[in-house]
């Protein structure tokens, strides 16, 4: 049975593309989280109104890889002592964030945030999930999509 895993870690694009590659992920998907609005496009996420993260939500199989192998590659993509953006990215919407499906997620991000702690400032959010909004069809599997565009395949 699959399992559910939610990171922000800036533009959901790069996320979404490293975590496609990991043995034992079965999907991927990018939206939004952590906002108010129901719903929100990405015109309104990106006036950082709304609250919401960009996040990619990653379905995985955990006899295959664990909740906290997938932690740790959420630290290695990302720069989790930038707050509120990532590199040119600047807005909430671009935070570095775990929104952890249950009280165990919860506890494992907590912790291996705090590991961090020790090497420096960390700016990462741990906090439960809330309502998932899949973004708009461009945006999901784009590093594939836009590779087919660039060399002319369709």
């Amino acid at each position: 049975m699959s399992e559910k895993a939610t990171f922000g870690a800036g533009c959901f694009w790069k996320p979404e593309h490293v975590f496609r590659q990991i043995d034992g992920v079965v999907s991927t998907s990018v939206g939004y989280m952590g906002g108010e609005s129901a719903n929100p496009s990405y015109e309104q996420v990106c006036t950082g109104r709304t609250g919401h993260a960009e996040v990619v939500q990653v379905e995985f199989d955990p006899a295959r890889i664990s909740y906290d192998e997938l932690l740790d590659i959420f630290w290695q993509i990302h720069d989790p002592t930038q707050l509120n953006r990532q590199g040119p990215d600047v807005g909430t919407q671009y935070r570095s964030a775990v929104f952890a499906h249950g009280d165990e997620q919860e506890a494992a991000a907590a912790a291996s945030r705090d590991k961090l702690k020790g090497a420096g400032n960390v700016a990462t959010q741990v906090t439960p999930a809330g309502d998932y909004w899949p973004a708009e069809d461009y945006h999901q599997q784009y590093f594939e999509k836009s590779q087919r565009y660039r060399f002319g395949a369709r």
